[in-house]
């Protein structure tokens, strides 16, 4: 029967390698283990005479006899028996026969569990000598160390070689797509330099084929294609991977003809067993080269890959091994500097000399280090909230910002490339590089987003596009790509911030445990020596008390006897305060919805204000509750409220006011008076223990009150600051959170 492939309907499904049929310069037999003939194509009636019409069963002798014109003479099964057994027809390939008294060549590969016999013409249409022509080509296309110079030079000498109307190197772009950067052609040709095809013109399968058949021909666009027969009841199709004929996927035939090319020649260019490019040759007319020339040409697509793996090896290297000492020096800044950022943005080498970024960005411990081109801290804002939203990955990188995330137009002249490195996103610890846009005209061969047209036969609803006219697409928004030498030092730079950071926590982690050891036993020596103190300062007002009693005592040492009893007082006092702090660092919250307004209000019954020599005001304005200790909280406004009126004496009328006011998902409350004021240089010792003013010395206080209130307010996670003018007035604040936590602050 004849094997036909289904037509498919997508390119990137085609299956290209079974096309069930081959290029009609040739003709091809396949042979089984035992070297039965099982497939073989239509056009071989038309180059064995007196051949039957169907071989299928026939050993391949029948075949060599026919060839040979002697029925005893078999020499295909000899060339079989050996590849057979070096498990290679590297050997052998090509065998030069006569059939009809024409050269051809006899080409053998394996395909499955078969052997493929191919003959097809000797003879060139090339009349240079190519294996002569090859060495001085290679030598001289080595002769310069730019892969400019390298590529340009490589494509004049194919032409040479081969004589084409027109060699291009193709190269391949990360998205697929491929650019010609380099071309030999007859001066007649529009130049093609610099024209860039869509991804969609080489389909991934024939891209797979191109890294395993190093060179391609294709003699004739225009001959009809001879198909492969095998048995009827043989279903399975014919794998031509290795084949030198295997036929054309007829949208390919039909993408030549639109461009006026009748033939064509391509070598693969390999990088790292990856298909880096093409060499590409087009003629104008049906062109055909043997296969020991296209052998011979292979060598030069060898020879050009290994050059172009080499040089863009070194060039990365030399990238690499800066970028990377860069980053070793920053190790050592990390190794012996207290401050992470600091060693990273303030040494003569930092973040920048690690990348070919124009701009960078430290974010670490709630501060920005910026240096070069760097969005503003609005946008940055901005930039961070959708990295934390977006980005999963501990490093990242795109050379595209704008196309997605759309903000980024408004910098994308600064920052149209972002290299990304998440200290923390908890904390919002970030390092950020930036690249500025690269304004770029792209020359297409047609416009790549114009959709395929269906073919008039109704079979292949996909057709390749007919118009080849240059189109320009003008891009914006992307930046030069990061490379991988940069990408390599940034994971470098990664590790040794991430240990730097570790050891640092684990050394303030060592210092908290130590200062949490010293804090408690401080703690419990002030509560033991507060304690203590108050057996012998009893006693002393004990015996104050009975010696001012003695009726004998004359009124001078009476008066020394009543001095020392007041002192007595006011240390007591000072112990009852301390004790107080002191119990405040042990004491747990225990949260309850509080009426402010009404603390307050008790509290000023308490204070009797009529007993005061001096006039005294106090007006309150709304006065929100809170969730709190009440017996804390209290404490807080007592001794507040006791402040006011006493460094409020010398004012004729003291004014105190007291208010609060929720404001979003905070309580503030202010209390504010026109007393004696602080001292502009006192300001920052003003809730310090046993901390008090020169200029209240002669009122009674112990320099407790506030240091409580801090401490009371601090447990509550508040905040409390204060403003004051010298003899106008002071306004205590505090800022409380509008919720009852979810757990206890202790």
């Amino acid at each position: 029967m004849d094997y036909q492939a289904s037509t498919p309907t997508n390119c990137d499904r085609e299956l290209i390698h079974i096309p069930g049929q081959i290029q009609s310069h040739g003709f091809i037999i396949v042979v089984n283990s035992d070297y039965i003939i099982g497939y073989y194509s239509a056009n071989i009636i038309g180059f064995i005479k007196g051949i039957h019409t169907n071989i299928i069963g026939h050993h391949i002798s029948y075949i060599a006899g026919l060839i040979s014109k002697k029925d005893e003479e078999d020499f295909i099964t000899p060339l079989l028996n050996l590849g057979k057994a070096q498990n290679t027809f590297y050997q052998t390939n090509p065998y030069i026969i006569n059939i009809d008294n024409a050269p051809f060549n006899l080409i053998i590969s394996t395909t499955g569990n078969n052997y493929l016999i191919e003959f097809e013409p000797a003879t060139s249409d090339n009349k240079i000598d190519v294996q002569k022509m090859i060495g001085l080509s290679i030598s001289q296309m080595l002769s310069d160390k730019t892969i400019e110079f390298l590529l340009q030079y490589a494509a004049k000498q194919v032409k040479q070689v081969i004589n084409y109307d027109r060699v291009m190197i193709y190269r391949f772009a990360e998205d697929g797509h491929g650019e010609v950067v380099a071309e030999a052609k007859n001066d007649s040709l529009d130049p093609w330099l610099g024209l860039h095809y869509p991804a969609s013109d080489i389909p991934k399968q024939a891209k797979e084929l191109y890294k395993i058949n190093l060179t391609r021909i294709i003699s004739d666009v225009h001959t009809v294609p001879s198909k492969i027969i095998t048995e009827a009841t043989n279903s399975l199709p014919l794998d031509l991977t290795y084949s030198q004929l295997r036929a054309v996927s007829p949208i390919h035939v039909q993408y030549l003809i639109n461009m006026g090319v009748a033939s064509s020649f391509s070598i693969s260019l390999l990088c790292k067993n990856e298909l880096w490019g093409l060499i590409a040759c087009h003629n104008y007319t049906p062109r055909f080269i043997d296969f020991q020339s296209r052998e011979s040409s292979k060598l030069i697509g060898q020879v050009l890959s290994s050059a172009l793996e080499f040089m863009q090896h070194q060039e990365k290297d030399e990238l690499h091994s800066r970028y990377k000492e860069n980053a070793r020096v920053l190790t050592q800044y990390l190794l012996r500097a207290n401050s992470i950022s600091e060693s990273l943005t303030k040494e003569v080498i930092n973040i920048m000399d690690i990348t070919d970024a124009t701009g960078a960005v430290l974010i670490y411990e709630k501060e920005i280090c910026r240096l070069g081109n760097t969005p503003d801290d609005e946008q940055l804002a901005a930039l961070k909230k959708w990295v934390k939203e977006n980005i999963k990955a501990q490093l990242f990188h795109t050379a595209g910002l704008v196309e997605i995330y759309p903000a980024a137009a408004e910098f994308k002249a600064i920052a149209s490339g972002l290299l990304l490195f998440v200290i923390s996103k908890e904390l919002d610890e970030y390092i950020m590089w930036f690249k500025p846009e690269i304004l770029k005209t792209i020359k297409w061969a047609g416009n790549p987003d114009k959709p395929m047209e269906g073919m008039k036969d109704g079979i292949i609803n996909l057709s390749p596009r007919h118009s080849f006219a240059a189109w320009s697409q003008n891009v914006s928004g992307t930046s030069k790509a990061w490379g991988m030498a940069e990408i390599a030092a940034v994971i470098m730079l990664k590790e040794e911030v991430l240990h730097a950071i570790n050891v640092k926590a684990s050394a303030i982690r060592l210092l908290n445990e130590k200062l949490n050891f010293a804090y408690e036993e401080l703690d419990t020596f002030g509560y033991t020596i507060s304690h203590d103190l108050k057996n012998p300062i009893t006693a002393i007002k004990g015996y104050t008390e009975l010696l001012s009693m003695n009726t004998s005592i004359n009124k001078d040492v009476l008066k020394i006897i009543n001095r020392i009893g007041e002192r007595a007082n006011k240390m007591d006092a000072m112990v009852n305060d301390v004790l107080k702090y002191t119990h405040l660092n042990k004491s747990d919250i225990k949260y309850n919805k509080i009426d402010i307004e009404t603390i307050v209000k008790d509290i000023i019954k308490d204070l009797d204000l009529e007993s005061y020599k001096q006039e005294i005001e106090i007006s309150l304005g709304d006065l929100p509750p809170l969730y709190g200790d009440r017996v804390m909280i209290t404490q807080v406004f007592s001794n507040l409220l006791s402040n006011a009126v006493k460094y409020s004496g010398h004012s004729r009328p003291a004014l105190i006011h007291v208010s609060g006011s929720v404001v979003g998902n905070k309580i503030n409350y202010t209390v504010t008076d026109n007393g004696l004021g602080i001292a502009p240089e006192n300001m920052k010792s003003i809730f310090e223990l046993f901390n008090r003013m020169d200029n209240t010395r002669h009122i009674e206080g112990s320099g407790v009150g506030l240091a409580i209130v801090k401490r009371i307010v601090e447990k509550h996670n508040g905040q409390i600051w204060a403003e004051s003018q010298l003899g106008i007035g002071t306004t205590l604040y505090m800022s409380f959170n509008n919720q009852m936590p979810l757990t206890p602050i202790t």
